[in-house]
């Protein structure tokens, strides 16, 4: 009697166990089915930001060839530098310009559009394709001809380099130093040479925005706020009869913090001449 006793009792624990074990086994397979599923949405997510990376550059890189023909143009003379607008006109009814940086950041060579807000290029590229790149735009407020005191371009800053992440080269005197001009292309044929006189950190609701001054004395007033925020003296002198350009780009401080490059123009070449 005894010995069956010890029996009951040994089976209880073995089957005690056994569902232990059971429990045990089971949140074990829920706790890598989820973390399975965590990381195939991860992977999925990553895939598309790589892909859409990819898909954006890879565009870009055709438009330029379209555009420019053979894009190693005589960097030693920048005025034989040329644009096909009329095949980007074919793409883009938008198109306003062409920018780029010579030598450094080589990569900012882009179309530049203007949109019917400032919203409509955020995700859309240059050939109205969903991407994240976006496209490079002047502010819907600004005279498409670069005429106004304060023109606003804007680009996005990706992390595989592209679009406008490298003018936050210009944080480093250095750079600027090799590399002090920026050049704009317009549809009308013009060649316009900015030289950079500020740059530096503000947030997005910033007077630095302003493109609109009822006189001398507010333009004033802004070139010396450009210059106040600029990271470092480039004692280049700007003044009320002169255009400036200001480059926007977001920075990983926070959303509502901008970097921004700023330079005025100390060249045109062209066809139209513009009056005051």
């Amino acid at each position: 009697m005894e010995e069956k006793r010890k029996k009951r009792r040994s089976g209880r624990r073995h089957g005690r166990r056994g569902k232990r074990r059971n429990a045990a086994g089971i949140l074990s397979n829920i706790v890598l089915a989820a973390a399975l599923a965590v990381f195939c949405v991860s992977a999925f997510q990553l895939y598309k930001i790589c892909k859409g990376y990819y898909d954006g550059r890879s565009e870009y890189s055709k438009v330029r060839e379209l555009a420019l023909g053979n894009e190693n143009q005589d960097d030693e003379e920048e005025s034989k530098f040329t644009v096909n607008f009329d095949e980007l006109l074919k793409i883009n009814q938008d198109t306003i310009g062409w920018i780029r940086f010579s030598p450094e950041p080589s990569i900012i060579s882009y179309p530049i559009v203007q949109g019917k807000d400032n919203e409509e290029y955020l995700h859309k590229t240059f050939s109205a394709k969903e991407n994240t790149l976006g496209a490079i735009f002047l502010n819907v407020d600004n005279n498409p001809n670069f005429s106004d005191k304060n023109s606003i371009v804007y680009g996005h800053r990706m992390r595989d380099g592209s679009m406008f992440r490298h003018i936050q080269d210009y944080d480093d005197k250095a750079f600027w130093e090799a590399n002090p001009y920026f050049y704009i292309y317009t549809k009308d044929g013009r060649e316009l040479v900015y030289q950079v006189y500020s740059m530096g950190e503000v947030v997005d609701t910033s007077e630095c925005y302003r493109t609109e001054f009822a006189s001398k004395e507010e333009y004033q007033r802004f070139l010396d706020l450009t210059k106040e925020i600029s990271l470092y003296d480039t004692g280049v002198e700007v003044t009320t009869s002169d255009r400036v350009v200001t480059l926007s780009t977001c920075t990983s401080a926070s959303d509502n913090h901008r970097f921004v490059v700023r330079g005025v123009r100390v060249k045109e070449e062209g066809n139209e001449e513009e009056g005051d």
